[in-house]
């Protein structure tokens, strides 16, 4: 019998369902950080090219995992705005839908990648080990794409139903696996099997991401809104493609976007050698710790908007997105002061290059003062997410990722002469420029969705 573990989000104090989705999401994401820096660890005891290698090839694979952001993000809001309508019959039908989409979309990347990617990290290094072992990588992690974007599908729809515990364990034991799996395939067994070397850092995330999506598949076929699931709910229908492709390209252009502009920043870094483009890599990942409780937060609000603007609540929608930039302030007043005075000491666990460590500590610091302007970017995305115009984000996307970093990174190096401090001074010209012109598109999107987006009601909603 199917396990009931969808809550109304449309009901009870708005603090409590943060907190319920937030923390696991936030903790979750802390283990997907945590497995990539252990990648980072084995690779920085294959030497500098392996640690720039894997930053390559993983930039090139998220254009492919772009997809998956967005299918995780489609399933959301259409499952949730089907569950706050009451109308469990749409919701089991849209994500037996997105499962079969997320399979489909996993096979054309898989294929689109052999082209694309050897390109694109071309494009983006120059000749040498480091640009072979970026290829080599994204090669074999694209086996991965399967497991990928069938766990995105399901976490949100189990993120729908109020359900942020599953991804978490899932991620716990995929990290736990990878801690094992790493060396097993780089250097085998003694005396039995010699290893891949380099190729089992990306052979270990085959093994452990198909593991994921089989426990995250297993998740949502107990759902309650699944008990009466049929083989036919499976079947490929050009209508429910359509309205998961609506909701899903935007965001997933978005992503593509924010992919691309990564290229930009490697390729500006490749002037100054592959140790900047380590230390970008380096830096990144341990950034991405500090904004995960911000992700938690920001993530959480997507579905709780989406169940009520789904119930027609639209102030409980305006109080959501309040609290979410109330903790998220308060998160990111914690998080800049620990990346300036920590940073060093971490990035030097994780390499002994110093030039590779001073450029992470320039990006880590530059990052530590604008997470305020991407936390609420973050929540503003969801948003639109949630009032089921994705579109939007796609063209806050194209100025930020798009024309502001590129634009911006060009006057402070091309222009200015600035050194690697240029590059990330230009990422933060364009994402607090990118900031207001999203505060401009959800404010008008509001007024037509929700008559506003800071309105508030005469009796105000629980949320503590």
């Amino acid at each position: 019998m199917a396990r009931p573990v969808d809550n109304n989000l449309t009901e009870g104090a708005i603090a409590g369902h943060f907190r319920s989705l937030a923390i696991p999401g936030a903790m979750g994401m802390l283990f997907n950080t945590l497995y990539n820096i252990v990648d980072m660890y084995f690779a920085g005891l294959l030497g500098t090219s392996a640690q720039a290698g894997i930053a390559l090839g993983f930039q090139a694979f998220l254009i492919a995992m772009s997809v998956g952001f967005g299918l995780g993000a489609a399933m959301g809001a259409l499952v949730g705005n089907a569950l706050g309508a009451r109308d469990r019959r749409q919701a089991r039908r849209t994500i037996a839908q997105g499962i079969v989409y997320g399979v489909t979309a996993a096979c054309l990347l898989g294929v689109a990648g052999l082209w694309y990617g050897p390109l694109i990290v071309r494009l983006v290094s120059d000749s040498g080990p480091y640009q072979d072992a970026g290829i080599r990588y994204f090669h074999i992690l694209s086996l991965a794409l399967p497991g990928f974007l069938v766990s995105f599908a399901c976490n949100g729809v189990l993120q729908a139903h109020g359900d942020g515990r599953s991804m978490l364990r899932a991620l716990m034991l995929a990290f736990v696996a990878n801690i094992g799996l790493n060396p097993l395939f780089i250097y085998g067994i003694p005396g039995l099997w010699d290893g891949i070397g380099f190729d089992g850092l990306a052979a270990s995330t085959v093994v452990s991401q198909t593991g994921v999506m089989l426990f995250m598949l297993r998740k949502v076929f107990r759902l309650r809104a699944m008990a009466r699931l049929r083989a036919r709910n499976f079947h490929p229908r050009a209508d429910r493609f359509r309205e998961i492709s609506f909701q899903t390209l935007p965001t997933a252009v978005s992503m593509l976007i924010l992919s691309l502009s990564g290229f930009v920043v490697q390729y500006a870094l490749k002037g100054f050698g592959e140790h900047a483009v380590a230390g970008f890599g380096l830096g990144i990942r341990l950034e991405q710790i500090l904004l995960l409780p911000i992700f938690g937060v920001s993530g959480a609000l997507l579905p709780i908007a989406s169940q009520n603007f789904g119930a027609k609540d639209f102030q409980r929608v305006r109080d959501a997105l309040r609290f979410c930039w109330k903790i998220g302030f308060i998160m990111t007043a914690i998080a800049g002061p620990v990346l300036w005075v920590f940073g060093g000491t971490v990035l030097s666990f994780l390499t002994d290059d110093q030039e590779v460590i001073r450029v992470g500590v320039i990006y880590l610091r530059v990052s530590g003062v604008i997470l305020p302007f991407y936390m609420m970017l973050f929540s503003i995305n969801g948003l639109l997410q949630a009032l089921k115009r994705p579109l939007s984000t796609v063209w806050i996307s194209l100025y930020r990722q798009g024309f502001g970093v590129a634009f911006f990174i060009w006057l402070f190096v091309g222009v200015w002469g600035f050194d690697e401090r240029g590059v990330w001074l230009g990422v933060a010209c364009a994402v607090i420029s990118g900031f207001g012109l999203s505060l401009w598109i959800a404010t008008r999107v509001a007024r037509q969705e929700m008559d506003g987006l800071f309105r508030r009601s005469a009796e105000p909603v629980q949320v503590t």
